[in-house]
């Protein structure tokens, strides 16, 4: 087997080998749009998901400055939503809605999906387990452009007469199935499941990709048990990802059926204008346990990639090896299987079974299991080590915070007696934002300000990154923390303006404080994307291993080349994490380094 594997090591390597020389032939569209190599296409993800993170922030400002001052006159809603929708400064309650819904769809799918995914995933793979590039280069190329076109349809639903989806980002029938139900479910509601499609190809390719890619292309000695953390978390997440995203496809399909071509999948019982609808015999819930089947693997397929560059992370610049690297990789696994058996717990309200009811209740708490090894693990790594406070250390130490401040109300969720009582409120919120939203965000800044070096040659400017994390992290906080206490006295989400309950009058203040700390950290994000594209064209140059880090990617030349490696591909001997081992005079051992006399690999315990 291993002679096999050689051979074809040796056979991509040569064929790679041979393409180097025929680079300088590539047009620039060749080589920058339609390109087949994995940095390129990794760059093109990220700068996609900058862009529509930066529209899904606008939109959740919009919201705010709505729930903080309700009534209140604003010029910037007539000059961004035009005149229908922002008409004399005052937001249309439709607009509302559909500015929630897009927020939403955007920030799971379009930023901490396939932003967080498409950018590391393609990035770090090939480099860390020693291979010229992708199993398929074309499909890895088809995965970025499905991507693309699908966030052009979804942004083209802004322009449309008739407005976006404003069925909420889980877009739940009968809303969603009736275009005569309201403005967002005609053509926006169209567009919505169309780009969802295209997105869910996309995510397939890439995952089959990776996938392959990991198990067919490590290099010599690359071992699973030598596999950096990050490589598991990907894998394991493509993984979800091609079990998962076939059922929103499915999902979305009788939709589409239910909308246009009179079937009743999931109609039933409904009037309009004081007339039965024709379809029944479909239910509701049908959709929900077709979509959260989805929907709670999706929240891992957004944090695990996040753990794995936070393990990195925190490794590197703790000086230390990781904790427990073999409990890390198992309760990846762990959360990976158990995520696919929760999904239920969305859907205690819908008079389920309370037997069926207690076993979704059990396994939500078992999931906190492996969730807390993991924040137990980067404690233990952190502690007594020799920490250096770069700006991608800080925001993996935040990702740890988010994570465990979200996970601690998660429990509360999790039994259906108290959700029941909190179901649909602001506590929902705040716990789905900091346990996922937040800790996804902070991992995704944390690679980004760690690999910046490897993407763009140049490095990002420190004390400005220090800036970002902490007006970040004060935000952040100031917008979800204050949820929970809304939740608690019952204020329902997604409602346009709660000014028509008196027992809420005195919450109203907290809705300041929460919009004042969200447009904190959208001023924050402000700094942070101007030291991104001045660094890309005038950062500071990096050096080869800026971080002084043990993974593979550090190895290959300073000039992007196809193929990664010029000539033979690099012999792996040990794991990625001996950092401060005695008998090294520096305090970290790449693992292109041979195994000493006696010496044990770390990744074998």
């Amino acid at each position: 087997m291993e002679h096999t594997h050689a051979a074809t090591l040796h056979g991509h390597d040569a064929h790679d080998h041979d393409h180097a020389h025929h680079e300088h032939h590539q047009t620039f569209v060749q080589k920058y749009v339609f390109s087949q190599d994995h940095k390129v296409i990794s760059r093109q993800f990220l700068i996609t998901a900058v862009v529509m993170a930066v529209i899904a922030m606008m939109m959740s400002i919009l919201f705010r400055l709505q729930l903080a001052w309700p009534g209140e006159k604003f010029a910037i809603f007539e000059i961004l939503l035009g005149k229908k929708w922002g008409k004399d400064g005052i937001l249309d309650p439709n607009a509302y809605l559909a500015l929630v819904t897009i927020h939403g769809t955007i920030m799971v799918f379009f930023v901490l999906t396939g932003g967080l995914s498409g950018t590391f995933s393609n990035l770090l793979i090939p480099y860390q387990i020693g291979a010229r590039d992708m199993a398929s280069g074309f499909l890895n190329m088809l995965s970025y452009w499905f991507f693309f076109l699908s966030s052009v349809i979804m942004l083209s639903s802004l322009f449309i007469e008739d407005g976006p989806a404003s069925g909420g980002w889980t877009v739940y029938p009968p809303l969603s199935a009736l275009p005569e139900a309201i403005p967002g479910s005609k053509l926006g509601m169209t567009l919505w499941l169309t780009s969802m499609t295209l997105f869910v190809v996309s995510s397939l390719l890439g995952s089959l990709n990776y996938i392959v890619t990991v198990l067919n292309l490590r290099t010599k000695g690359m071992k699973m048990t030598r596999l950096p953390l990050t490589v598991w978390a990907f894998l394991i997440t493509a993984i979800l990802g091609v079990l998962s995203f076939p059922v929103l496809v499915s999902c979305v399909l009788l939709l589409i059926f239910d909308r246009s071509m009179g079937t009743s999948f999931y109609l039933s019982d409904i009037y309009i204008g004081g007339r039965p609808l024709e379809q029944v015999g479909g239910s509701p819930i049908l959709f929900e346990h077709l979509f959260w089947f989805l929907g709670h693997p999706e929240v891992y397929i957004v944090i695990l990639p996040a753990f794995g560059i936070t393990s990195e992370i925190i490794s590197t610049n703790a000086r230390k090896p990781i904790f427990g690297y073999r409990a890390m990789v198992g309760s990846l696994i762990a959360i990976a299987f158990l995520s696919c058996i929760v999904w239920g717990h969305h859907m205690f309200m819908t008079g389920m079974n309370p037997f069926l009811g207690s076993v979704f209740v059990f396994t939500t708490l078992l999931i906190a299991i492996p969730s807390a090894v993991k924040a137990f693990n980067y404690l233990t790594t952190l502690w007594r080590g020799n920490i250096q406070y770069t700006p991608a250390m800080v925001f993996s130490i935040g990702l740890v915070s988010s994570f465990v401040t979200g996970g601690v109300t998660g429990i509360i969720l999790a039994d259906s007696t108290l959700d029941i009582t909190i179901h649909d409120t602001y506590f929902v919120v705040g716990h789905f934002h900091i346990v996922m939203g937040v800790s996804a965000i902070f991992g995704m800044f944390a690679g980004v300000y760690h690999w910046f070096p490897k993407m763009f040659l140049r490095t990002m400017n420190k004390k400005l990154g220090y800036l970002h994390f902490w007006l970040t992290f004060i935000g952040a906080y100031g917008v979800f923390f204050p949820m929970h206490f809304l939740g608690l006295a019952g204020v329902p989400r997604r409602y346009y303006t709660n000014s028509n309950f008196p027992i809420f009058d005195n919450l109203v203040d907290m809705n300041v404080i929460i919009t004042c700390s969200a447009i904190l950290a959208a001023f924050a994000q402000m700094i942070f994307l101007i030291n991104f594209f001045y660094s890309i064209f005038r950062g500071e140059k990096a050096s080869q291993n800026p971080w002084r880090s043990n993974s593979l990617e550090w190895t290959t030349p300073m000039a992007h080349i196809h193929g990664n490696w010029p000539g033979a591909l690099p012999e792996v001997h040990r794991w990625p994490y001996d950092y401060s081992k005695p008998g090294y005079e520096e305090d970290f051992v790449p693992q292109t380094v041979p195994l000493a006399p006696g010496e044990e690999d770390g990744g074998e315990h």
